[in-house]
């Protein structure tokens, strides 16, 4: 059995379960420019056809844009940061249907939108990985402690970007949105993961940026249910969080003993 020191507090775990946009990798440098990209995109779809969205641009995906239009921040209770693919699909096609678009035309054209986005995020792979996650994850490994990362995002993508950050080898289960009937806030994501590590999910710890992570976490049972808020200022949805952190030099994983 190893202990997760969390600001102080030891809590006894035999594996992690970890979001990963957000918490593993900065969300901002990899999802602020698609976001901007395909939101662009969009718009001039819609400004050919002489209308505009239907609400604020920002308002579509739970986005902040500075005067040049970047994507500087975002909500993290929105559909840029939960939702799923198809569920950003939908909000994105719903604005081309209520400008007359057939909807299984509108579809079409923002999964073509999502390409050309997708294609320049592969270009750049601007993956950060968070300061302190390394070394969180190497001593992890050195306990023996089981690692899987549960998103929203598909299993296949989750893989690719864990594959640019060079951390694929930490983890024994990468469970997406495709691997699972319902998504988060639905414990079934955290419930399969701990299925295929072999752990009970009350030997377990979920650290997530999303109150959906806290949720999942918390109806599955797990041992604890870690909030990862970089700026501190910005963790009031972290409502079902037992503990809030800013960074993983608060969080330290030790070896207890070894049966």
């Amino acid at each position: 059995m190893s202990e997760l020191v969390v600001q102080g507090q030891r809590f006894p775990c035999r594996g992690i379960l970890l979001d990963k946009d957000g918490t593993l990798l900065d969300f901002i440098q990899l999802w602020g420019p698609w976001a901007r990209s395909i939101l662009d995109m969009l718009e001039q779809h819609l400004a050919v056809a002489g209308t505009d969205f239907t609400v604020e641009k920002g308002s579509i995906l739970g986005t902040i844009h500075d005067p040049e239009g970047r994507v500087i921040g975002y909500d993290p209770s929105g559909p840029l940061a939960m939702g799923t693919v198809d569920e950003s699909t939908g909000v994105l096609a719903w604005q081309l249907y209520t400008a007359g678009v057939p909807w299984n035309e509108a579809v079409r054209l923002v999964r073509d939108f999502n390409k050309t986005a997708m294609a320049d995020v592969r270009r750049h792979r601007a993956a950060k990985v968070f300061p302190g996650l390394r070394t969180l994850l190497e001593q992890s490994r050195r306990a023996g402690l089981k690692l899987a990362v549960v998103t929203s995002d598909s299993t296949e993508a989750a893989q690719e970007h864990l594959e640019w950050m060079g951390l694929t080898s930490y983890f024994d289960e990468v469970i997406g949105h495709d691997r699972v009937t319902y998504g988060k806030p639905d414990p079934e994501m955290a419930e399969k993961a701990c299925d295929l590590l072999g752990l009970s999910p009350a030997d377990v710890v979920v650290i997530g940026d999303s109150n959906g992570d806290m949720q999942m976490g918390k109806r599955a049972g797990v041992r604890l249910a870690i909030g990862f808020a970089p700026e501190p200022e910005r963790s009031g949805h972290l409502l079902d969080a037992d503990i809030i952190v800013r960074g993983y030099e608060e969080l330290e994983v030790r070896e207890t003993w070894t049966k």
